[in-house]
């Protein structure tokens, strides 16, 4: 009695699987995902600081404001000081008054980091309240108008 079977030539099932559809929608997909990436890292441009908010009342005689120019100057009121100087002066100031308000204006043209910076150092020195002074006026576009 012989069986005749797949190894002998017979008719039986072959189980093959054909990769090529497999390959070729996976190229598509990496292809879809080279272009797509870039795309999803760009960034939006913006214009600071302007706002349009109502005005704070400045009837504290002991306000304090931080200044930084455009080509990072700082200021305490009118006072010129160095960055590490700002440090020491800002810390002495919240050993003496821990409830001081502290106000800070940045020229538009400042980088936002420089910015962050100044507002991590008034908060590292102990200044519980630290708020941005902005250029009040229309604001060009976004979400105020």
């Amino acid at each position: 009695m012989s069986m005749s079977g797949p190894s002998q030539g017979g008719s039986g099932m072959m189980a093959e699987i054909n990769v090529t559809p497999f390959v070729d929608v996976m190229l598509v997909l990496l292809i879809i995902f080279m272009v797509t990436a870039p795309l999803m890292t760009t960034g939006v441009e913006m214009e600071l600081p302007r706002a349009e908010a109502p005005p704070l009342q400045a009837d504290d005689p002991e306000q304090m404001v931080l200044s930084v120019t455009a080509d990072e100057v700082y200021y305490i009121n009118d006072t010129k000081l160095t960055f590490d100087e700002m440090k020491t002066k800002l810390t002495a100031i919240a050993a003496a008054n821990p409830d001081q308000q502290v106000f800070v204006r940045a020229d538009g043209k400042l980088q936002y980091e420089r910015v962050l910076q100044l507002l991590a150092v008034a908060k590292g020195c102990g200044i519980p309240k630290v708020g941005l002074v902005t250029q009040p006026g229309p604001v060009d576009g976004g979400l105020g108008g």
